[in-house]
């Protein structure tokens, strides 16, 4: 079990997005792609076949898990995640902070 997963609240705790929010939208491997997060200008060819202007277009790149942490709505600060196993065997992330479930609580 991974302990961010997609549409989870996370916040930026190093780089030059330092203390933004964001959800995540989509997991690479060790990087994921926040929503709003490491905006950056990408220079792009016209494309004539595909009707693609060309220019400078913002778009968002991937971040490093490192660099993010889920968001504990209760304190309203970063958290770290736990995995706890119930006694019928089922996988739950928890809150390190106060013990809360992320999944129950979330929804």
């Amino acid at each position: 079990m991974r302990k961010l997963k997609a549409e989870d609240e996370v916040i930026v705790i190093a780089g030059k997005d330092k203390g933004k929010r964001g959800s995540v939208s989509q997991l690479l491997g060790e990087r994921a792609m926040v929503r709003g997060i490491n905006v950056v200008k990408r220079h792009t060819r016209p494309n004539p076949n595909q009707g693609k202007p060309g220019g400078i277009i913002e778009q968002e790149a991937a971040i490093h898990i490192s660099n993010i942490a889920i968001f504990n709505p209760a304190t309203e600060k970063a958290d770290r995640v736990g995995i706890r196993v119930d006694a019928d065997g089922m996988k739950t992330r928890y809150f390190k902070s106060d013990g809360r479930d992320i999944d129950i609580d979330a929804g």
